[in-house]
């Protein structure tokens, strides 16, 4: 006889299956997208929508997602007894609150080709946009170019994944909260992760790119690396493989700092390191079990249960700030206020929000501890994580000395969602396998030297070429996939050159070129005159100006040294432009050798010199020889008084 289902059996099962397919990243779609809206780069909405998940029924197709926890939580019990002990340790670039993400680089493809990814614990997709995407953004490198991969393969369709119309190959879809979209098709490919790291080169599945919409469309960074748990998250996929232990961990850089480590795999954590539970089948998110928070010593009058609501407490990398519950928001700001009496109040930086900032603190960072209070978050087995001002304050950025605070009201949603800003300076490590996820406050700039790990290769980052370049250098094997030098044997450079786009409305006035020269020499740090202007176009608010930049008037060619200083500092986006200029994107940039000179090019000056001196010479020469002359002849045809004068014969008439 069949069986019948009730109506909360069936949506039960609903429920789970829409879970079954729902990205990691509602949590990061409810804020982290936010930090492209706004002038300062790192803002939220004014009536930010409350976290809500894109619930979405599974199809008929993907019945394997259901299952995709449980079996993966297998197999990982299977290897609790493995040790890896290779890991991936990645640079971590860009800005929390500059930039509102931290990127890290990956190399897909053979010969491989990079991108920069925002590192986001609360996605489980890794995409890039594609070569033939239909609706992808200007972002800071190249799209991925799938034929030009030797090594690529798209994902033909099967049972366990939604696929295309055609029923050819395998799809993705994901929708974020705040209304940006990605989807496209699943291929695979090598994905390296750069020269500092012990891990070799894996296969992988990512996404690549045909559609993307609203913030993931306009955002500078080339797409999401997704590192939540599910099937086709990077950490899942190098787990299943066997190729690092189920563990990975971030490290935020500070206030002002930036950038930042990553570490696939486990590194073994610091004696003093604390931990919380971390329970999966709680949420599909990475979750601790946070129950009070002290300010300068004193717990907030607050019941542990309401930071136990919905989705607990959860820790997303790709949100800028920290939300609470509007009952834990409001008895924290009046703890923060009551603390800092002394200082004075002022409006944000943005008067849409009711930004709560205080002046009087002082500019220097290392100092804020003297004048705001230490804040503690108390777990449930009674360890804490001490945050100092840098986790809750962010700096007002039009008044000198002021900041403001970084938590905000969650409005109706009663989850407790921690962004990066909460572990800047923290190593946080999500022990997947134990189910744990540690805190210990360190100098993230300085990662391997406070844990004392050997081996760590030279902190020099790598430089790529540009796939239009016009040096023409073979593909480098595995590990690294890249070139330790950018510059081959004796390499002249003669002329740098790179394409900025402008998010600037120019239709009133042209853009000041001269002073953006100016601005552009002293961030690359070279004389104004050798930044010049190639060509400038505008269309409507978008406008791409091509740079040049030439070898100073007293060389021939740019050293090896200073165009790697100057590639590095374009490609790490360490040019501050003033505001006025708009935003900026590096689209390309390119290296050109020395051209070589003809004889006569070699040789000109030396040639013109020669001949202007010959021709001084002799015309001096020729000079010289004519007033002698002139003189010698009036001298001979003078005839003394009472000479004698010989008798001519007179001619006849």
């Amino acid at each position: 006889m069949a069986r019948t289902l009730t109506w909360a059996q069936l949506a039960s099962i609903l429920l789970i299956a829409s879970f079954a397919v729902t990205d990691l990243s509602g949590v990061h779609s409810s804020a982290v997208n936010d930090v492209f809206k706004n002038f300062d780069g790192h803002r939220r909405h004014a009536d930010r929508p409350p976290m809500i998940l894109p619930l979405h029924l599974s199809p008929l197709n993907s019945s394997r997602h259901r299952m995709d926890l449980a079996g993966n939580s297998r197999r990982r019990q299977l290897r609790k007894s493995e040790h890896h002990t290779n890991n991936a340790r990645m640079r971590l670039h860009d800005d929390l609150l500059r930039n509102g993400y931290y990127t890290t680089r990956l190399w897909i493809g053979t010969p491989p080709q990079e991108f920069a990814l925002i590192v986001d614990t609360g996605s489980t997709v890794t995409y890039v946009p594609c070569s033939n995407c239909k609706h992808c953004g200007i972002h800071q490198d190249p799209r991925f170019r799938p034929d030009l991969s030797n090594t690529y393969q798209p994902v033909k369709c099967n049972i366990d994944c939604s696929c295309d119309n055609e029923g050819t190959y395998c799809t993705y879809e994901r929708r974020y909260a705040e209304m940006s979209s990605s989807s496209g098709v699943l291929g695979e490919d090598i994905i390296a992760f750069g020269n500092e790291s012990e891990l070799v080169p894996q296969r992988a599945v990512f996404g690549c790119e045909d559609m993307e919409t609203g913030d993931l469309y306009s955002q500078h960074a080339d797409g999401i690396m997704g590192l939540g748990r599910g099937q086709l998250s990077v950490v899942d996929q190098l787990v299943d493989k066997g190729a690092i232990s189920d563990s990975f961990s971030l490290c935020y850089g500070g206030m002002d700092v930036g950038g930042g480590a990553m570490v696939l795999g486990r590194i073994p954590p610091p004696p003093d390191m604390v931990f919380s539970r971390s329970d999966p089948s709680r949420s599909p998110y990475y979750n601790i079990e946070l129950k009070e928070i002290h300010v300068a010593g004193k717990p907030l009058q607050l019941s542990p249960k309401i930071f136990d609501g919905r989705h607990g407490t959860v820790l997303d990398s790709g949100t800028t700030y920290a939300y609470l519950p509007d009952e834990s928001f409001d008895a924290f700001k009046d703890a923060i206020i009551k603390e800092s009496f002394h200082l004075k109040q002022i409006d944000g930086p943005d008067p849409n929000f009711n930004d709560i900032c205080f002046l009087g603190a002082g500019r220097d960072v290392s100092q804020l501890s003297k004048t705001f209070p230490d804040v503690n978050m108390v777990f449930s087995n009674g360890q804490k994580l001490s945050l100092s001002p840098e986790n809750y304050l962010f700096r007002h950025t039009k008044v000198r000395g002021a900041y403001c605070l970084g938590i905000f009201p969650n409005g109706k949603d009663s989850t407790t969602l921690l962004g990066g800003i909460v572990v800047r300076n923290t190593l946080v490590t999500y022990d997947r396998e134990s189910d744990k996820i540690g805190f210990w406050k360190t100098n993230c700039s300085e990662l391997w030297k406070g844990l004392h790990i050997p081996g760590v290769p030279a902190p020099a980052p790598v430089v790529p070429f540009s796939r239009n370049s016009t040096i023409e250098m073979s593909p480098t094997p595995a590990p690294s996939g890249l070139p330790q030098n950018v510059f081959p044997g004796k390499f002249q450079i003669g002329l740098i050159t790179f394409d900025m786009s402008f998010n600037m409305n120019y239709s009133s006035a042209r853009p000041n070129f001269t002073e953006l020269a100016e601005f552009i020499a002293h961030e690359l740090e070279v004389n104004a005159s050798q930044v010049h202007l190639l060509n400038f176009t505008s269309k409507e608010n978008v406008s791409l100006a091509r740079w040049a930049i030439f070898p100073a008037e007293s060389a021939d060619y740019i050293s090896n040294t200073t165009a790697m200083s100057i590639i590095l500092r374009l490609t790490e986006h360490h040019m501050q432009l003033p505001g006025s200029f708009g935003s900026y994107q590096l689209v390309e940039w390119n290296v050109h050798p020395q051209m070589k000179k003809t004889w006569w090019e070699q040789h000109f000056l030396a040639v013109v010199v020669g001949v202007t001196v010959t021709l001084v010479l002799t015309l001096s020469t020729f000079g010289i020889w004519l007033v002698w002359r002139h003189r010698q002849l009036a001298f001979g045809s003078y005839k003394p008084v009472g000479a004698v004068v010989p008798e001519q014969e007179l001619q006849q008439l």
